[in-house]
């Protein structure tokens, strides 16, 4: 992928996709609510003010792309919500709209959990997540589904990390995955075929977590 729109709230990433090197895809489209929180560093090609769930918004900014990079989030509210989903029913009805053939997506390492697992007060958001998720494995579409546990604001960018296909990590897989080497795969991923179609979760043992 050469061209790409990113939408989605970067606030809760602490800038991960600056991390992986966006700069390096060129015809960068961004679609955020609020342009304030985009990370310092060099600017995208295009950032557009709007919501992911507003048709007229994300179709402009998929227009021309040759990929899609879906990071939505509902910050701190951890209440029941469909913001996620909705947002990305959206963003996959413009990707149709405009031949875009290459979505990443970053979603929950819960999803990965047996259910009963998941602690009670991120269950709401979690629900959305497999509402996201499900949505995009009906896409017809061989979508990257990065599952990524907590992520770390504080920790740096390595760009060396544990990836493990379709399961929450292995035996003494770390809990944590930093903002940055998050951005630096979710980039890797838009940018390469190797995971495609697959649900991949990403993890890294840092200094102090």
């Amino acid at each position: 992928v050469d061209f790409g729109g990113v939408l989605g709230d970067f606030g809760g990433l602490g800038g991960s996709w600056r991390g992986g090197g966006l700069e390096g895809i060129f015809g960068v489209t961004v679609l955020v609510r609020d342009p304030s929180r985009l990370p310092p560093g060099p600017a995208p090609a295009r950032v557009l003010v709007g919501d992911a769930r507003d048709p007229r918004a994300v179709g402009e900014a998929l227009r021309g792309q040759e990929g899609a990079l879906i990071v939505l989030g509902t910050g701190s509210d951890l209440g029941p919500t469909t913001v996620m989903s909705e947002g990305t029913k959206t963003i996959l009805e413009a990707m149709a709209e405009h031949g875009v053939r290459k979505v990443v997506a970053c979603l929950s390492a819960f999803l990965l959990w047996d259910p009963a697992r998941v602690p009670e007060r991120l269950r709401a958001v979690t629900e959305d997540h497999r509402r996201m998720e499900r949505l995009l494995r009906g896409l017809g579409l061989p979508a990257v589904l990065v599952m990524p546990p907590h992520i770390a604001v504080d920790q740096p960018l390595t760009g060396d990390y544990e990836v493990t296909v379709g399961a929450a990590g292995g035996p003494g897989s770390s809990r944590v995955i930093s903002a940055p080497d998050l951005g630096h795969f979710l980039l890797r991923c838009l940018r390469g075929d190797e995971f495609d179609g697959k649900s991949v979760y990403v993890s890294r043992h840092y200094g102090k977590e």
